[in-house]
Formats: structure tokens, sequence, C-alpha cells
């Protein structure tokens, strides 16, 4: 019984190995047409939810480096300098969770960027720790560029505007490259809930998000993008 259980689980991590290759390396020159955030949308969709037509993919160069380093600034500021995974947020996270205290996120860009393409929703052990191998994954395949790319395409800025191309026309009537600073911060501001939150209605929480974000992308500067190359 012992040999053929470590004989199956043997197996069983090979396979994940594989698989996740299989499911993770074809993205780093293949634009994603669907994935599990939006599936999960459509199939579970909440009360504002509204299914929109595909908006056109937008590469990095495309997109205004305004909208790049307001997200940088907002969701994940080491994002140049880690390796997929903050490992002291993430530990704190962990040991908040199994103590019980209020549980604080500590997913970086790619860690969003692996959980909206590939998981489910949750915060289980489980599923964190998923995130957290394909993170590094993904960080040796694709590169922080391609992550970055990946993670702006796909990221509900409203109830379904997947993408920040879509949300530049919705919001703005503008492509996606014209994006101001006030702009993207406005736009990045909404990321932690974009059903709570409005980038057409700002309330006074969302408007002091912008203004930390401004400063935030002040303080950082354009050439903190140059460290992604």
């Amino acid at each position: 019984m012992g040999k053929r259980f470590k004989k199956w689980l043997i197996r069983s991590i090979l396979f994940f190995f594989v698989f996740s290759i299989l499911i993770t390396l074809p993205l780093k020159f293949v634009n994603p047409v669907i994935w599990s955030w939006q599936l999960q949308r459509d199939f579970f969709p909440p009360s504002q939810y509204q299914q929109r037509p595909p908006s056109d993919w937008v590469t990095l160069d495309q997109i205004s480096p305004y909208m790049q380093l307001a997200v940088i600034a907002s969701e994940d500021q080491r994002f140049p300098d880690h390796h997929g995974v903050d490992f002291h947020s993430t530990q704190k996270a962990i040991s908040d969770m199994i103590s019980g205290e209020r549980f604080r996120g500590a997913s970086t860009l790619t860690q969003q960027t692996v959980k909206n393409l590939f998981l489910w929703s949750g915060k289980d052990l489980v599923r964190k720790a998923v995130e957290a191998y394909l993170s590094i994954l993904v960080e040796f395949e694709w590169g922080k560029q391609r992550i970055l790319e990946i993670y702006l395409n796909i990221v509900e800025f409203g109830p379904g505007i997947f993408g920040v191309e879509a949300a530049s026309q919705h919001y703005f009537g503008i492509q996606s490259n014209q994006l101001s600073s006030s702009q993207s911060a406005r736009l990045a501001a909404v990321l932690p809930n974009p059903y709570k939150f409005n980038v057409n209605k700002p309330t006074p929480y969302v408007w002091q998000r912008v203004d930390w974000i401004e400063t935030q992308m002040n303080q950082l500067g354009l050439g903190y993008l140059k460290k992604m190359n």
C-alpha cells in the first residue's frame, strides 16, 4: 500500500507539473480568449453584471504608460522586483487567516493575473498554494511585461467591462494609449471592487484613493517602468 501510494503521489505531482506548463507556456505567445474570472461572471453573474462584446486586445506598448504605472502604484509597487510572490505579505495573510483575524490582501499583480486566468474564487489555502506556484512559474515563462499586458487586458474595471481598452472607451470615450495620469488613477482606484466603486461616480473614498495613487505615481515616476525590462 505504501509503494502504491508513493507511485500515485509521484505520478500526480508529475502530472500537475506538466499540466501547469501546458496551460501557462502558450500564453507567452497567444492571447487568451476566455479566462476563469470571466467564466465565473458569465455563469454566476452578480446583479449588476452585463455581458458585453469582447474588446480588442492591446499590446503593452499600446497602453498608456500612465495606466501601467497606475496599477503598479496602486496594486503592487514591488512588481518589478519580486518573482511572483511577496512572501512576507503572503505569510502574514496566511497567519491572519489561520488565526481568524481580518484577511489582508497580499496578492501581487502576478498572483492576480494567475487567479483571473486559471483559478476559482475564494481564500482557502489550497487555492493560495496553487496561485503561488503558478505565479512563480509564469514569472519564469512570461516575464514582467507580458504579465502586465495580460493583467491589463483581462482585469474587470466595472460590471462586465473587461480590459483597459474596453474601460477607456466606456468611461472616457478614448483609446487606452490616450489615457492621462488622472484618468489612469481613476481606473486603478476602482480595481479593489469594481462593483462597489464607479469610475464615473467616484465616492469621496475613491477620490482619496485617486489622490493617493497619483501621489505614488509621481514618486515612482515613469522611469520606474524601465525596471521591467
